[in-house]
Protein backbone atom coordinates (compact mmCIF):
# COMPACT_ATOMS: atom_id res chain seq x y z
CA UNK A 1 0.00 0.00 0.00
CA UNK A 2 1.32 3.50 0.77
CA UNK A 3 4.91 4.49 2.31
CA UNK A 4 5.43 5.96 5.49
CA UNK A 5 9.06 6.62 5.17
CA UNK A 6 11.19 8.78 7.37
CA UNK A 7 11.79 12.61 6.14
CA UNK A 8 14.35 14.65 7.28
CA UNK A 9 12.86 18.12 8.44
CA UNK A 10 15.60 20.80 9.87
CA UNK A 11 17.88 18.08 11.17
CA UNK A 12 14.62 16.73 13.19
CA UNK A 13 12.94 12.91 12.22
CA UNK A 14 10.22 13.28 9.87
CA UNK A 15 7.79 10.50 9.51
CA UNK A 16 6.06 9.66 6.07
CA UNK A 17 3.07 7.61 5.63
CA UNK A 18 2.21 5.30 2.27
CA UNK A 19 0.06 2.57 1.76
CA UNK A 20 -0.87 -0.91 3.22
CA UNK A 21 1.53 -3.46 3.88
CA UNK A 22 1.28 -4.53 -0.41
CA UNK A 23 -2.23 -3.94 -0.66
CA UNK A 24 -2.95 -1.44 -3.02
CA UNK A 25 1.02 -1.40 -4.26
CA UNK A 26 0.59 -4.94 -4.58
CA UNK A 27 -2.68 -6.47 -5.61
CA UNK A 28 -5.56 -4.43 -4.84
CA UNK A 29 -7.28 -3.12 -8.32
CA UNK A 30 -6.88 0.45 -9.15
CA UNK A 31 -10.18 0.50 -10.58
CA UNK A 32 -12.78 -2.17 -9.13
CA UNK A 33 -12.34 -1.30 -5.54
CA UNK A 34 -15.49 -0.10 -3.99
CA UNK A 35 -14.16 2.64 -1.32
CA UNK A 36 -17.03 1.55 0.69
CA UNK A 37 -14.94 1.65 3.98
CA UNK A 38 -17.18 2.46 6.30
CA UNK A 39 -16.99 6.15 7.62
CA UNK A 40 -19.29 5.42 10.65
CA UNK A 41 -16.23 3.11 12.07
CA UNK A 42 -14.26 6.62 12.17
CA UNK A 43 -16.21 7.59 14.92
CA UNK A 44 -15.00 4.50 16.82
CA UNK A 45 -16.61 6.60 20.44
CA UNK A 46 -17.57 3.46 22.57
CA UNK A 47 -15.32 3.31 25.36
CA UNK A 48 -12.12 1.08 24.87
CA UNK A 49 -12.95 -0.30 28.32
CA UNK A 50 -16.58 -1.51 27.98
CA UNK A 51 -18.20 -4.56 25.18
CA UNK A 52 -21.69 -4.48 24.24
CA UNK A 53 -23.22 -7.55 24.77
CA UNK A 54 -25.12 -8.81 22.41
CA UNK A 55 -27.50 -12.28 22.62
CA UNK A 56 -24.89 -15.35 21.67
CA UNK A 57 -26.40 -16.18 18.09
CA UNK A 58 -23.84 -17.28 14.63
CA UNK A 59 -24.53 -14.61 12.23
CA UNK A 60 -27.04 -16.40 10.61
CA UNK A 61 -29.29 -16.06 13.42
CA UNK A 62 -29.12 -19.39 14.87
CA UNK A 63 -28.29 -19.56 18.85
CA UNK A 64 -24.35 -20.60 19.20
CA UNK A 65 -24.49 -23.31 21.40
CA UNK A 66 -21.19 -24.55 21.87
CA UNK A 67 -19.19 -21.08 23.06
CA UNK A 68 -16.07 -22.74 24.09
CA UNK A 69 -15.08 -24.23 20.48
CA UNK A 70 -15.06 -20.55 19.33
CA UNK A 71 -11.83 -20.67 21.59
CA UNK A 72 -10.15 -24.01 20.78
CA UNK A 73 -7.04 -22.71 19.77
CA UNK A 74 -7.48 -19.23 20.04
CA UNK A 75 -4.41 -17.23 21.06
CA UNK A 76 -4.40 -13.98 23.17
CA UNK A 77 -2.52 -11.23 21.60
CA UNK A 78 0.58 -11.81 23.65
CA UNK A 79 1.13 -14.75 22.37
CA UNK A 80 0.22 -13.41 18.61
CA UNK A 81 2.83 -11.19 18.87
CA UNK A 82 5.77 -13.68 20.21
CA UNK A 83 4.87 -16.42 17.36
CA UNK A 84 7.15 -16.02 14.53
CA UNK A 85 6.88 -14.89 10.72
CA UNK A 86 4.89 -17.37 8.58
CA UNK A 87 3.37 -19.24 11.84
CA UNK A 88 -0.13 -20.36 11.75
CA UNK A 89 -2.01 -18.23 14.24
CA UNK A 90 -5.77 -18.50 14.96
CA UNK A 91 -6.98 -14.96 16.95
CA UNK A 92 -10.42 -14.16 17.98
CA UNK A 93 -10.92 -9.89 16.99
CA UNK A 94 -13.06 -7.40 16.59
CA UNK A 95 -13.60 -5.66 13.03
CA UNK A 96 -12.96 -1.67 13.27
CA UNK A 97 -12.89 -0.79 10.12
CA UNK A 98 -12.53 -1.87 6.13
CA UNK A 99 -10.74 -1.10 2.89
CA UNK A 100 -13.25 -1.73 -0.50
CA UNK A 101 -14.40 -5.41 -1.27
CA UNK A 102 -13.20 -6.28 -4.47
CA UNK A 103 -12.96 -9.71 -6.79
CA UNK A 104 -9.82 -11.27 -7.87
CA UNK A 105 -10.61 -13.77 -10.11
CA UNK A 106 -13.81 -14.59 -9.16
CA UNK A 107 -13.21 -14.01 -5.42
CA UNK A 108 -14.21 -11.75 -3.08
CA UNK A 109 -11.53 -9.57 -1.01
CA UNK A 110 -11.45 -7.16 1.72
CA UNK A 111 -8.58 -5.80 3.93
CA UNK A 112 -9.96 -5.38 7.34
CA UNK A 113 -8.71 -3.24 10.65
CA UNK A 114 -9.46 -5.16 13.89
CA UNK A 115 -8.48 -4.73 17.45
CA UNK A 116 -9.56 -6.27 20.57
CA UNK A 117 -8.38 -4.87 24.55
CA UNK A 118 -5.26 -5.57 24.26
CA UNK A 119 -3.98 -5.28 20.94
CA UNK A 120 -5.02 -4.89 17.18
CA UNK A 121 -4.52 -6.79 13.57
CA UNK A 122 -4.39 -6.19 10.07
CA UNK A 123 -6.54 -8.57 8.14
CA UNK A 124 -4.97 -8.17 4.30
CA UNK A 125 -6.90 -9.15 1.35
CA UNK A 126 -9.22 -11.75 3.52
CA UNK A 127 -11.29 -13.88 1.14
CA UNK A 128 -15.04 -13.40 1.95
CA UNK A 129 -18.24 -12.68 0.15
CA UNK A 130 -19.81 -9.68 -0.65
CA UNK A 131 -22.78 -10.42 1.91
CA UNK A 132 -20.25 -11.10 4.50
CA UNK A 133 -18.39 -8.52 3.79
CA UNK A 134 -21.64 -6.06 4.75
CA UNK A 135 -22.31 -7.79 7.47
CA UNK A 136 -18.67 -7.10 8.86
CA UNK A 137 -19.50 -4.11 10.53
CA UNK A 138 -18.06 -1.96 13.34
CA UNK A 139 -17.71 -4.00 16.29
CA UNK A 140 -18.12 -7.43 14.86
CA UNK A 141 -16.84 -10.30 16.52
CA UNK A 142 -14.95 -12.82 14.23
CA UNK A 143 -12.21 -15.71 14.58
CA UNK A 144 -9.53 -15.65 12.55
CA UNK A 145 -7.14 -18.26 11.22
CA UNK A 146 -4.24 -17.39 8.69
CA UNK A 147 -0.29 -16.79 8.37
CA UNK A 148 1.36 -14.29 10.63
CA UNK A 149 3.07 -11.83 7.83
CA UNK A 150 5.38 -9.31 8.28
CA UNK A 151 5.97 -6.75 4.95
CA UNK A 152 8.66 -3.57 5.49
CA UNK A 153 8.31 -4.03 9.35
CA UNK A 154 4.19 -4.52 9.27
CA UNK A 155 2.60 -6.92 10.79
CA UNK A 156 -0.27 -8.48 9.03
CA UNK A 157 -2.79 -12.00 8.72
CA UNK A 158 -2.48 -12.92 5.48
CA UNK A 159 -4.00 -16.08 3.65
CA UNK A 160 -6.93 -15.95 6.49
CA UNK A 161 -10.22 -17.60 7.06
CA UNK A 162 -12.80 -16.22 9.41
CA UNK A 163 -15.94 -17.18 10.94
CA UNK A 164 -18.13 -14.33 12.44
CA UNK A 165 -19.29 -15.05 15.54
CA UNK A 166 -22.54 -13.96 18.35
CA UNK A 167 -21.77 -12.67 21.48
CA UNK A 168 -20.34 -9.59 22.63
CA UNK A 169 -19.18 -6.65 20.52
CA UNK A 170 -15.88 -4.40 20.91
CA UNK A 171 -15.32 -0.90 19.00
CA UNK A 172 -11.64 0.88 19.90
CA UNK A 173 -11.46 4.19 21.39
CA UNK A 174 -8.27 6.15 19.48
CA UNK A 175 -5.37 6.08 21.57
CA UNK A 176 -3.65 10.16 21.98
CA UNK A 177 -0.06 8.90 21.04
CA UNK A 178 0.35 12.63 19.89
CA UNK A 179 3.68 13.24 22.29
CA UNK A 180 4.97 9.70 20.92
CA UNK A 181 5.16 11.16 17.03
CA UNK A 182 8.78 11.48 16.97
CA UNK A 183 9.39 8.02 18.99
CA UNK A 184 9.41 4.86 16.26
CA UNK A 185 9.85 2.75 19.47
CA UNK A 186 6.89 3.89 21.19
CA UNK A 187 4.68 3.99 18.25
CA UNK A 188 5.40 0.74 17.15
CA UNK A 189 3.85 -0.44 20.69
CA UNK A 190 0.45 0.68 18.84
CA UNK A 191 0.84 -1.05 15.77
CA UNK A 192 -2.52 -1.31 13.13
CA UNK A 193 -4.23 -0.03 16.24
CA UNK A 194 -6.68 2.95 16.06
CA UNK A 195 -4.91 6.22 16.78
CA UNK A 196 -5.09 10.03 17.12
CA UNK A 197 -3.30 12.93 16.48
CA UNK A 198 -3.70 16.32 17.85
CA UNK A 199 -2.81 20.46 17.56
CA UNK A 200 -0.96 19.74 14.56
CA UNK A 201 -0.05 21.93 11.52
CA UNK A 202 -0.74 21.74 7.72
CA UNK A 203 2.97 22.18 6.05
CA UNK A 204 3.79 22.90 2.84
CA UNK A 205 4.22 19.72 0.43
CA UNK A 206 5.14 19.95 -3.40
CA UNK A 207 4.13 24.17 -2.96
CA UNK A 208 0.66 23.14 -2.05
CA UNK A 209 -1.23 21.51 1.74
CA UNK A 210 -1.65 18.10 -0.20
CA UNK A 211 -0.43 16.24 -3.17
CA UNK A 212 -2.59 13.65 -5.12
CA UNK A 213 -0.11 10.58 -5.00
CA UNK A 214 3.01 10.38 -3.14
CA UNK A 215 4.89 12.24 -5.33
CA UNK A 216 1.65 14.41 -6.95
CA UNK A 217 1.78 12.57 -9.93
CA UNK A 218 -1.92 11.21 -9.54
CA UNK A 219 -5.06 12.71 -9.16
CA UNK A 220 -8.39 13.23 -7.40
CA UNK A 221 -9.48 9.75 -6.04
CA UNK A 222 -6.58 8.42 -5.80
CA UNK A 223 -4.55 8.33 -1.98
CA UNK A 224 -4.00 12.42 -0.56
CA UNK A 225 -1.02 12.78 0.69
CA UNK A 226 -0.27 15.71 3.43
CA UNK A 227 2.43 16.87 5.61
CA UNK A 228 1.66 18.60 9.07
CA UNK A 229 4.32 19.85 11.48
CA UNK A 230 4.37 19.55 15.74
CA UNK A 231 5.44 22.18 17.66
CA UNK A 232 9.12 22.16 17.40
CA UNK A 233 8.36 21.98 13.62
CA UNK A 234 9.48 18.82 12.72
CA UNK A 235 7.30 17.54 9.79
CA UNK A 236 5.45 14.45 9.16
CA UNK A 237 3.91 12.74 6.17
CA UNK A 238 0.26 11.25 5.74
CA UNK A 239 -1.98 9.67 4.06
CA UNK A 240 -6.00 9.49 2.87
CA UNK A 241 -5.83 5.86 1.84
CA UNK A 242 -8.66 6.33 -0.97
CA UNK A 243 -9.47 2.16 -0.63
CA UNK A 244 -9.98 3.13 2.88
CA UNK A 245 -11.62 6.60 2.46
CA UNK A 246 -12.30 7.41 -0.95
CA UNK A 247 -13.59 10.74 -2.89
CA UNK A 248 -16.89 10.94 -1.75
CA UNK A 249 -16.27 10.79 1.93
CA UNK A 250 -15.88 13.60 4.18
CA UNK A 251 -12.31 13.05 5.39
CA UNK A 252 -11.01 13.03 1.42
CA UNK A 253 -13.04 16.49 0.98
CA UNK A 254 -11.86 17.63 4.59
CA UNK A 255 -8.20 16.99 3.40
CA UNK A 256 -8.94 18.66 -0.07
CA UNK A 257 -9.88 21.58 1.99
CA UNK A 258 -6.73 21.96 3.70
CA UNK A 259 -5.04 25.28 3.80
CA UNK A 260 -0.91 25.48 5.01
CA UNK A 261 -1.01 26.91 8.64
CA UNK A 262 -4.53 25.63 9.52
CA UNK A 263 -4.14 23.58 12.72
CA UNK A 264 -5.38 19.62 12.58
CA UNK A 265 -6.29 16.71 14.29
CA UNK A 266 -5.89 13.35 12.62
CA UNK A 267 -7.37 9.98 13.99
CA UNK A 268 -6.50 6.31 11.56
CA UNK A 269 -4.96 3.07 12.12
CA UNK A 270 -1.46 2.56 12.71
CA UNK A 271 -0.03 0.78 9.58
CA UNK A 272 3.93 0.42 9.28
CA UNK A 273 6.01 0.61 6.32
CA UNK A 274 9.63 1.21 7.46
CA UNK A 275 8.53 3.18 10.41
CA UNK A 276 5.03 3.95 10.88
CA UNK A 277 2.58 4.89 8.82
CA UNK A 278 -1.12 6.20 9.60
CA UNK A 279 -4.00 5.23 7.15
CA UNK A 280 -6.53 8.83 8.04
CA UNK A 281 -9.99 7.99 8.70
CA UNK A 282 -10.21 11.22 10.17
CA UNK A 283 -9.48 14.69 9.80
CA UNK A 284 -10.69 17.82 11.15
CA UNK A 285 -9.30 21.41 11.20
CA UNK A 286 -9.62 23.01 14.89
Amino acid sequence: MKKFSAIVATAALVLSLTACGGASDAGTPATDASNTGVDAAADNTADAGDATVNTDTTDDGAQNVDADADMEGVMTYAEYAAADVDTEVTVITYVQDKQGWWENEGVGNATFYTQDKDGAYFLYNMPCSQEDYDAMVPGTKIKVTGFKSEWSGEVEIVDATYEILGGDTYVATAADVTDKISDNDALAAYMNQYVTFTGLTVAEREGAAFTYGWDGSKSQGDDIYFNLADAEGNVYTFVVESYLRGADTDTYKAVEAFNVGDTVDVTGFMYWYEGPQVHVTIATVK
